[in-house]
Formats: structure tokens, C-alpha cells, sequence
């Protein structure tokens, strides 16, 4: 029966029966079982060893004359810290009558004699083992298992697998096997599949062999069964999101070489640890980057079971979420659903660029028309999590008033500016650098672009002159291998489309008539808001045709090149500005062609930012003029040098 299930195995997806293979050997297997089971008994061992036995203490959390010795505690307290009272009143007010407050000071004394008698019998007596809730501590000892156990799980699976699958592509890659892989008449998505279920086999094994000891621990400390498949459902979602962004970072970063497995682990165990850190700090989600965290699986993990990290405001935290002001958190399923959702999202574009790559790992990781989608997407994430009902406008109060906090879009959206500027530069600098060809991709291009000009001049020239100009401009558009600087103008427009709108718009959305906009209308005034974000937008461009122009070169290291000269020009003229004009109030015509222009806006008349624009625009001219002359001069050497070479 295993043999023909062996062999059915293979015929459904022989990369997975591959992987299994080499693994599932007999050795493997009993030790990955023996190290889950061991480590399950010292779990239970371990818990077992705070078992409440003859010296529990009489205020310990299970003896049952716990509340009887806590409120005779808290009355001597409360009584001491009344007579502390009396005695300072009667000093400061009538410290002509000396014997109320000798009266006062024995009294004290007494309460203080009684406190340390209770002390001293508390530290001396135990509590009776009749009076231990020995139910109580079971549920808890069983709960501390199931929590303890789920932790263990997130981090094996996702730290572990996501090594395993990184290393797997590195060895194969080191080995030249993988080529072989890329070659097989199996689709992309039967092999991949087939990595992700096979490689990490072992750690499903150790994981699987502890999971009925999870699931009796959950039912045995009152969890709902409910609630634990609802924490496997998530788990198995979040394992494959980490593994498909594992496999492509295999494929796509292969120049960190050995390292590569440790960096990507890391970088999970990482973000594991800060997520986890955040969920445990009663942490809102109602910003813009809800969506990033909820990638974490603690913040549901800690939704489901409370006491994970003994927060009992995590039901009212995330229920709050919203998308569009639509509520997503208000029950159990809802809140389930946004986080497969959110996994099923990301998960989806990581397999667009995971299918692109695979069979040619010198192709971009995204198409031009799939960049398009992506930020669109992007953009109605981070805008949908922004837009959140809360009351997070308060109005200063006169005295003797009060006043009700209330909803305010503008301060909301102003709340979220910071981080909309963050994510969205994250993904246009990844753009640049994914989308933009290098020198042999441009020659490529520029040759076939060269030709077909030449042959559309030699033959009817003025009739389709036309024609080739409008499959030029969509081929900078949409081409696979055309410079990337007419995309990134798109993608440029697209993410600040939705801001320039809310500048337009504020006015308009401040129905209470709050004083938040005066930054926006009085300060810096709109019309330059929107010339800074055309700046933005400029200098955006300047960095993608530098970027370009650096992939030009016919060094090998042009890559490091492009990052190294685009991280100086970012971090460079900030770091000089800041040392020679600190104040940007003086100098704000120099901050202007900074990186951060934004800075100065407050403080810069319009014709000089206007004029500041002009400057960076006409730099960002003379760069793209002097990048075409170089592609058209590329073209034309390959061309030639093509017909040198060919036969007469």
C-alpha cells in the first residue's frame, strides 16, 4: 500500500516525490520523532514541576483563602493610609492639639504591628491542601502547554522552513542541478509546490508528531475547537506566504551566495520577534501599515488566546480595524478572513514573480503590465487602512467645558502621511531596481529599435511614421526589454494621484472646522503642496535615469554602482546641507534641491519653488537626452557590429 502510494506520489508531482525521497530515510525520521517527543515531555515536565503542592502560599494564586487573607491585607492598608492622612492634616491644621496626634501615631503603630504579624504568619504558614484549586491549576497548567506549544510552532516552521527552502535552492543551484529542474516539462507551480511540501519534511514531521498533544492541551484548558483549527488555518496560510517569499528570494538573490540562508532566516526570525514584541504591547491597528503587521501571525495568535501574552484588550484592539470605514474586525470569522486574505494577497504576487523567474533568472521578477497592477493594489491597501473610523480629534476645552473628541479625515490621513511616504518609496526604489534592463537587455532593444527605424525609413516612411512612433511609445510602455523610465513615470503618477487629491480636497472634508489644516492653507498653502509633490516627482525621475544610466556600463558591477550612487545622492546632500545650513528656515531656497525639499516649503515663496522645479527639471532633460544618445549609440555599434560579422 505505501509503495503504490509512493509511486501515486511520484505520477501527481514528481519534484515532491523527489524531495521525499532523499529525505524520508529511516535514520531522519526517528530522530525528528524522538526530538518532538522529547521535547513534549520536558514541556510537560517542566510545567508539572510548579505543581502547588504542601509550602503554596496562603495568597497564591490557586489556595481558595486567597480572597479572605488579600482583603484583611487590603483593609489594614486602606486603614494605615487613612490615619497617615489624619495625622498630616492634624499637623499642618492644629498642631496645638498634641494629644490627638499621639493618639494618631499609636494607632499607626498598631496597624503597622498588625501588617507585619500578617507578614511574618503569611511567610510561616502555608496554604492546606484541602483548599488548593488543584482544577484551576490544571486548566492553567494545560493552557501554559497549548500557549507555549503554539509559540514553538510558529517559530520552527517559519524561522526552520524558510532556511531549509533557501538553502535547498542554493545547493542546487551551487550543484548546477537546478538548471536540470528548469528544464523538466513540469510547470512552475508543480515544482515549486513540490519543494515547498518536500523540503522542509522533516520539520512538518516534528511538528505534526506534537500536534495531538496541542490539540488535547487546547480542550483540556477550556479552548474553543473552533478557535484552535481557526489557529491552524492561519498557521498553514502563513507558512505558505514565508515560503513563497523564501523560494523567491533563492531564486531572485542569488549573489549573497552562503550566506543567503542565514540572511533570510534571520530576517524572518527578525521580523518575528518585533511583530511579536508589538502584539504584546496593545499595539492599534488603525494606520496604514495595519496590513504589514497583520503578515505576523501573533497578532491573531494573540486574538484567539488572550493570555498569551496576558492582554486582555486584544479583542477590542483589532476589532477595531477597518478598511474603507468598512468594519473587518467584529467577530471571529471576519478577523479570520482578513488575515487570509491579506496572505492570500501578497501570496498571489509573490507566485506572479516566482512563476516569471524560475525558468529564466535573468528575466525581470515583474512585467511592466504586472508593475502597474501591483501598485495599484498597493496603493488601495495602504489607503484602505487608512481610511479608519476613530475619534481622533479632541478640541482644546475652555475651563469649567467639556468637549466630545470626534472624527476628522483630514487629521486622520495627516496621522497616516509619514508612513503612505514610506512604503510607497520602498516600492518605487524596488521598482527601479527590478524593472530597470541592463546593458545587454538595452543593446538588445536598441538594435531591433534601430533596425526597425531604418527599414521603416527606407520603406514608406511617411505613412507609418506614424505607426512607429505609437508602437514606440507602447513599447516603452509595456516592453520587456525597453528603459523603464516611461513605467516609472506611470507608477510615479499613480502613487501620488491619490495625495494631490486630498490636497485638493481638504478644505472641502473639514466639515467640523478644525484648525488641523492651517500647515496646509495657511503655512505652507496648497498650491506649493502640490509644486512639492512635482518635485518629489522630478527628483523620483532624476534617481530612475541616473539608475538607468548606471546599468549602461560595461562593468560587471554595474548593479552596485547604480545602489551605491543612488544611496550617496539620497543620503549625501541632507548630511552636507545639514552640517552647513542646519536651519532650513534660513536657507530654504538650498533645501529646495535636497532630497528632502519638503522641509523648506513652509518657509519658500512660490515663484522660488517654482523656480526650484524649473532647475530639476531641466536636469532631469539633459540626463534623459544624454541617456537616449547613449541607447541610440548602443544600438547602432550592435547593429554594425552584427553585419560585420555575418556571413557575405
Amino acid at each position: 500500500m505505501i509503495i503504490n502510494f509512493i509511486d501515486k506520489l511520484g505520477d501527481w508531482n514528481p519534484q515532491l516525490f523527489r524531495e521525499l525521497k532523499g529525505r524520508l530515510k529511516g535514520f531522519n525520521v526517528a530522530i525528528a520523532v524522538v526530538i518532538s517527543l522529547v521535547g513534549q515531555l520536558v514541556l510537560f515536565l517542566y510545567q508539572l514541576g510548579n505543581l502547588p503542592g504542601e509550602r503554596h502560599s496562603l495568597v497564591g494564586k490557586y489556595c481558595r483563602l486567597r480572597s479572605f487573607y488579600e482583603h484583611e491585607s487590603k483593609q489594614l492598608h486602606q486603614q494605615y493610609n487613612i490615619l497617615h492622612r489624619q495625622l498630616d492634616s492634624y499637623r499642618n491644621t492644629q498642631p496645638q492639639l498634641p494629644h490627638k496626634i499621639q493618639e494618631l501615631k499609636l494607632e499607626i503603630a498598631q496597624v503597622k504591628t498588625q501588617l507585619s504579624d500578617q507578614s511574618n504568619y503569611l511567610s510561616k504558614n502555608f496554604c492546606p491542601t484541602d483548599q488548593l484549586d488543584m482544577q484551576m491549576w490544571w486548566r492553567d497548567h494545560w493552557e501554559y502547554i497549548f500557549l507555549s506549544l503554539s509559540v514553538i510552532f510558529l517559530f520552527t516552521l517559519l524561522v526552520a522552513g524558510t532556511y531549509l527552502l533557501i538553502n535547498n535552492l542554493a545547493t542546487e543551484e551551487r550543484r548546477g542541478t537546478l538548471n536540470f529542474i528548469r528544464l523538466s516539462p513540469q510547470s512552475e507551480i508543480s515544482i515549486l509546490a513540490g519543494k515547498m511540501l518536500g523540503v522542509p519534511i522533516l520539520i512538518y514531521l516534528l511538528i505534526l508528531t506534537a500536534v495531538p498533544l496541542h490539540f488535547i492541551a487546547g480542550r483540556a484548558a477550556n479552548i474553543a475547537t473552533s478557535y484552535i483549527l481557526s489557529f491552524w488555518v492561519v498557521l498553514v496560510a502563513c507558512c505558505i506566504f514565508f515560503y513563497s517569499a523564501a523560494l523567491l528570494f533563492g531564486l531572485w538573490c542569488r549573489w549573497f551566495s552562503g550566506f543567503q540562508p542565514w540572511l533570510g532566516s534571520g530576517a524572518v526570525l527578525l521580523f518575528l520577534i518585533l511583530t511579536m514584541q508589538i502584539a504584546s504591547s496593545n499595539s492599534y491597528l488603525d494606520y496604514s501599515s495595519a496590513w504589514f503587521w497583520l503578515l505576523s501571525p501573533f497578532h491573531m495568535t494573540q486574538f484567539l488566546f488572550p493570555n498569551l501574552f496576558n492582554n486582555r484588550y486584544s479583542w477590542e484592539l483589532i476589532q477595531k480595524v477597518q478598511f474603507f470605514y468598512l468594519p473587518v474586525g467584529t467577530n471571529v470569522v471576519s478577523v479570520i478572513g482578513l488575515h487570509l486574505l491579506n496572505y492570500g494577497l501578497w501570496t498571489y504576487w509573490i507566485w506572479q514573480a516566482l512563476k516569471r523567474c524560475f525558468r529564466n533568472p535573468n528575466v525581470t521578477i515583474f512585467s511592466k503590465g504586472q508593475s502597474y497592477f501591483l501598485v495599484a493594489c498597493f496603493q488601495v491597501v495602504l489607503w484602505g487602512f487608512t481610511l479608519q473610523y476613530k475619534e481622533n480629534f479632541c478640541p482644546p476645552c475652555l475651563p469649567g467645558k467639556t468637549c466630545a473628541c470626534f472624527h476628522d479625515v483630514n487629521d486622520q490621513i495627516q496621522q497616516n502621511v509619514i508612513c503612505l511616504v514610506l512604503f510607497n518609496l520602498v516600492l518605487l526604489f524596488g521598482l527601479i531596481a527590478i524593472l530597470s534592463p541592463h546593458r545587454q537587455t538595452i543593446q538588445d532593444w536598441a538594435r531591433y529599435r534601430h533596425h526597425n527605424l531604418f527599414s521603416h525609413q527606407t520603406s514608406h516612411q511617411t505613412s507609418h511614421r506614424n505607426f512607429w512612433r505609437n508602437s514606440w511609445l507602447l513599447d516603452l510602455i509595456l516592453g520587456e526589454k525597453s528603459p523603464s523610465l516611461v513605467t516609472i513615470a506611470i507608477h510615479l503618477v499613480m502613487v501620488t494621484i491619490p495625495l494631490v487629491v486630498w490636497i485638493l480636497l481638504a478644505p472641502v472634508l473639514n466639515v467640523q472646522h478644525t484648525n488641523n489644516l492651517n500647515w496646509l492653507i495657511n503655512d505652507v498653502g496648497r498650491f506649493n503642496a502640490i509644486l512639492g509633490v512635482a518635485l518629489f516627482l522630478t527628483l523620483m525621475m532624476i534617481y530612475a535615469t541616473i539608475a538607468q544610466r548606471m546599468l549602461l556600463m560595461k562593468t560587471t558591477k554595474r548593479s552596485f554602482w547604480a545602489i551605491g550612487t543612488i544611496g550617496t545622492l539620497i543620503f549625501l546632500p541632507p548630511v552636507i546641507l545639514g552640517m552647513l545650513f542646519a536651519d532650513h528656515s534660513k536657507y530654504s531656497t538650498v533645501w529646495l534641491f535636497s532630497t528632502f525639499p519638503w522641509v523648506s516649503l513652509e518657509y519658500a515663496s512660490t515663484p522660488t519653488i517654482v523656480m526650484a522645479w524649473l532647475g530639476e527639471f531641466s536636469i532631469l532633460v539633459l540626463l534623459n537626452l544624454h541617456l537616449t544618445k547613449q541607447v541610440r549609440l548602443a544600438g547602432e555599434s550592435a547593429t554594425k557590429a552584427l553585419i560585420s560579422h555575418s556571413p557575405e
